[in-house]
């Protein structure tokens, strides 16, 4: 058997077949790592404002209090020290308080907070339209405090 010794473009017909392969896996690391940091940061997001939201001072009115909370969730999950800040301003925060399912005495505050990854992606997308097949259409996540309202006349055991 007779081996060819002229072989000068063997390489660059190796490498077209190899270089695409390769690029669409660094590609994928690189959109995955940063949608995967991204949730990350509106999860981080999501339980600051959750937390901020118990951090409401004395109202003289009732119904500012309930201001007040979200006022605070809002500025945590969303403001300059949120984990989030660098995905503004197209976060969408979005505080709701309910009775809590397993027991009614008790409120539950719940802070959503979502970005919109399909309208603004962050990596842009290489094959268009195909590739929202394979990314989010968006990332969303939601944290929970439950507490309880105390009555003047109510005091707390410690």
């Amino acid at each position: 058997m007779r081996f060819f010794k002229n072989q000068s473009g063997t390489s660059v017909i190796e490498f077209a077949f190899v270089f695409p392969i390769f690029f669409m896996i660094f590609y994928a690391i690189i959109t995955y790592g940063v949608i995967f940091l991204a949730q990350q940061s509106i999860t981080l997001a999501a339980a600051e404002g959750a937390r901020a939201a118990l951090r409401v001072g004395p109202a003289t009115n009732p119904a500012d209090i309930d201001t007040h909370r979200e006022t605070n969730a809002r500025n945590a999950a969303t403001g300059t020290g949120s984990a989030a800040y660098w995905l503004m301003p197209r976060l969408m925060f979005a505080p709701s308080l309910t009775p809590c399912t397993y027991n009614n005495s008790v409120r539950c505050y719940h802070v959503t907070v979502t970005y919109p990854y399909q309208q603004y992606p962050l990596i842009p997308l290489l094959l268009g339209p195909l590739m929202n097949v394979a990314i989010p259409t968006q990332l969303s996540s939601t944290a929970a405090v439950s507490y309880t309202h105390l009555r003047a006349h109510e005091t707390r055991e410690d």
